[in-house]
């Protein structure tokens, strides 16, 4: 190895090792996870899907992503998978590409409400191409279930894209089923940050209302970074599938893809259960103990992983505590807040999560010290 990638290496080893990750969308992957990301996988193109590759040599290729598919459809009890976006988004761009045309309407999560880029947003693809409206949320925060049938039933879109990365609240999947249903469009259900807790049966599962459901592979399902499709129609698997490949990818990672098939069979264990279970009740602690300290949490708490704390009432923006907290050893990430006055290169609001100081071992306890802690740096 490079001398000077070895001591970058290094240098990042103990920022890990020596930091308070909070960072909501951040986790810590197995050794098991880590050693296939690097292993030989990486040396193999395998074009194509199990049993139709365009190269040769990929008898193993099928049987790892097989298996992927196996372990991943029995996690979330769905039919069908596909493990071979190289992240979130690209499985999103990929969903889009299967049901629209350009120019079609998408409505999807305000980016300043919790939403994605993905989900629309302007500078992104998904809202240079088709014509992105955006749904929010009330002024407590949650979402409006009456007021998004109303402006679906106005925009008329084709696809309705449901799921946040900074929305701290259970997403009622049912409410979004039944609006897409009053419509006739399409329901994608991106469940990126709250995978991991759906797969602990701490947080609803999505398949049984949508059309199609995305996800990363990392953040609470503390796998490799990646992405997946999930669905139940069998009619759906020629478009999803050509989607991904040829439509938006060349040859997948296999190596990440055996990373996400070691991923699974972890989720898939009992001890994955309480896992989720910890993430949980320690963001609900988390959340009490940042109140007691005079912060704003939005919505007043969490029903996940997510903390979303509204800085308006201290005078500080987002990065200026974000900045400040990581000059004193915790890192965290500014997020706007709903109706921010401050831009979004300073935002009004950070972002908080328990998944990977979850992962380290850390109880209700630790993380009620933390939020003294914080309350006393901010």
């Amino acid at each position: 190895m490079d001398q000077r990638i070895s001591d970058i290496l290094s240098r990042e080893t103990s920022r890990q090792d020596n930091t308070i990750e909070l960072i909501a969308s951040e986790n810590y992957a197995s050794e098991a996870v880590m050693a296939l990301s690097g292993s030989i996988f990486t040396n193999k193109y395998a074009e194509g899907y199990p049993g139709k590759r365009y190269y040769n040599g990929c008898d193993h290729m099928d049987e790892i992503e097989s298996m992927a598919i196996d372990e991943v459809t029995r996690l979330f009890s769905c039919n069908f998978a596909n493990v071979q976006p190289h992240c979130g988004a690209n499985a999103n761009i990929a969903v889009y590409q299967a049901f629209l045309e350009t120019g079609d309407k998408l409505l999807g999560m305000d980016l300043a409400s919790g939403g994605h880029l993905s989900h629309g947003s302007p500078p992104n693809i998904s809202g240079k191409i088709y014509q992105a409206y955006n749904y929010g949320v009330n002024e407590e925060g949650y979402l409006d279930y009456d007021a998004i049938m109303e402006q679906a039933k106005e925009i008329r879109p084709q696809m309705i894209v449901a799921g946040a990365s900074a929305y701290p609240r259970q997403i009622d999947w049912q409410k979004f089923k039944e609006i897409a249903d009053e419509v006739n469009a399409k329901l994608l259900i991106d469940m990126a940050h709250y995978a991991g807790l759906v797969a602990g049966k701490c947080y609803d599962n999505p398949l049984p209302f949508a059309d199609v459901v995305t996800s990363t592979t990392h953040k609470t399902l503390r796998g490799p970074r990646g992405g997946i499709i999930l669905w139940n129609n069998e009619e759906y698997t020629r478009r999803i599938n050509s989607a991904i490949f040829p439509g938006t990818q060349g040859g997948p990672l296999m190596n990440m893809i055996a990373a996400k098939a070691q991923c699974f069979v972890e989720a898939n264990s009992s001890v994955f259960g309480m896992y989720a279970n910890d993430v949980l009740v320690n963001a609900k602690a988390f959340a009490e103990q940042l109140t007691a300290n005079g912060f704003k949490c939005l919505t007043g708490g969490t029903d996940s992983h997510i903390i979303l704390l509204d800085l308006t009432n201290r005078g500080m923006s987002g990065k200026s505590a974000a900045n400040l907290l990581e000059m004193n050893g915790i890192t965290v990430n500014k997020n706007g807040i709903p109706n921010d006055p401050r831009s979004f290169t300073e935002t009004s609001g950070i972002r908080m999560g328990t998944a990977a100081e979850t992962t380290k071992g850390h109880d209700t306890q630790w993380f009620r010290t933390i939020a003294d802690e914080i309350a006393d740096i901010i």
